[in-house]
């Protein structure tokens, strides 16, 4: 599948769906009630109407994507919800923002705020999750409807390996210690010394943390497609986990009464730990396809290059 100027039009026009009816027309029911807040299930702006709503834009984008990347949208639409929830993710608050809310005159009133808020955050990554799984079912749903014929045959993209479990775990742990590692070294900010964690990170910036989580889960989906012969959905998958170990992390009682002792908000005991539940889907997710499909071209050269 050559990036040529059509093909990058269907890229769009799939993104484009989920930037519409997701990221855009969905806003209202999304933005944060406070200025610069950020975009959190436990600060109790999204309600379980507004979750619905969001399950059923993500099977319209997804739906409507597979016709406007026609005849490639099995393979691209399911970029158009993630992309939704990505202008989200860029129009939202940071962590530290969200830090700075919970907080209090007091250390003891600040341990508490905090925790409180790290404990509605540990599992908030499975609601962006499914919502890309829905608009994953809109696709799937308009090509049964209208299947489409490509000019691609099967063994030019290679087949994906799902039928041994233990290649799927293996997939799996890889891709969240290649994204971990990689966290490490791309969502930067200013680094400082600390005597018991060794270093503290600043915020990274919005834009920063997109690079970061973009690159960290291409590079991980890009290795479990070329040694494992798995596709973006494991590696899609691990940005939950992330996630999830990020806000973890977070909320050790050690590392939070020495982070609220010694820093102020906008510092972190690592990169990972900066990062918004919604930011890593979303991001992690586009990032994840992005890497699959760079892995199917390196393959395609290799074998047909010569």
């Amino acid at each position: 599948m050559e990036l040529t100027w059509v093909m990058k039009l269907r890229l769009a026009a799939a993104m484009g769906a989920g930037l519409l009816l997701i990221g855009i027309a969905a806003w209202p029911l999304v933005a944060p009630s406070v200025p610069h807040g950020a975009i959190t299930v436990q600060a109790g702006d999204i309600s379980v109407l507004d979750g619905v709503v969001f399950a059923a834009l993500a099977f319209a984008a997804g739906f409507l994507a597979y016709f406007a990347a026609w005849p490639y949208g099995a393979d691209i639409a399911v970029l158009a919800a993630p992309a939704g929830l990505a202008m989200w993710a860029v129009r939202s608050g940071s962590m530290a923002s969200l830090l700075r809310i919970n907080m209090d005159v007091s250390a003891e009133g600040t341990l508490a705020l905090r925790e409180k808020a790290f404990a509605g955050m540990q599992w908030e990554s499975l609601l962006w999750i499914a919502i890309v799984a829905v608009g994953f079912a809109g696709v799937q749903a308009a090509a049964w409807l209208v299947p489409a014929t490509k000019p691609v045959k099967n063994e030019d993209i290679g087949n994906v390996n799902t039928r041994n479990p233990l290649n799927l775990v293996t997939a799996g742990i890889a891709a969240f210690v290649i994204a971990l590692f990689a966290m490490g070294i791309f969502a930067q900010d200013v680094r400082m010394f600390d005597s018991e964690l060794g270093s503290v990170v600043g915020q990274p910036g919005r834009a920063q943390i997109a690079f970061a989580v973009v690159v960290s889960f291409g590079l991980a989906a890009f290795v479990v497609k070329r040694f494992l012969d798995v596709s973006y959905i494991v590696p899609a998958a691990a940005s939950c986990a992330l996630a999830y170990y990020g806000i973890w992390l977070s909320a050790k009682p050690d590392v939070l009464a020495h982070m609220i002792e010694a820093w102020p908000e906008a510092f972190f005991s690592r990169s990972v730990c900066a990062v918004l539940p919604i930011q890593f889907v979303a991001f992690g997710v586009i990032g994840a396809v992005a890497g699959y499909w760079v892995a199917i071209k390196f393959l395609y050269w290799r074998k047909h290059g010569q």
